[in-house]
């Protein structure tokens, strides 16, 4: 455990980070998620939907710094050649 002062502060401020983080990252795999369960039930109309709502979420996760843009690019890709199999 750290004994400085700024140090204990530095731990708490890194804990609601990581806490942010996971959130937000929770929040885009479940949107994924959707996009796929929707793709697997040959939903067009549903997939699309989810589709707009998954990209939404990856690119406000990259604008909080989360995903970097390379990661996001190949995210946002691969839902949208799933949705376009269809």
């Amino acid at each position: 455990m750290a004994n400085i002062k700024s140090a204990k502060k530095r731990i708490k401020v890194i804990n609601k980070k990581t806490l942010r983080n996971k959130m937000i990252k929770s929040q885009v795999k479940t949107e994924m998620k959707k996009v796929i369960v929707a793709v697997n039930a040959s939903d067009k109309e549903a997939a699309s939907a989810s589709l707009k709502n998954a990209v939404s979420a990856i690119d406000r996760a990259y604008s909080k710094g989360i995903y970097h843009k390379n990661a996001v690019a190949r995210k946002k890709s691969s839902l949208t050649k799933l949705v376009n199999s269809l």
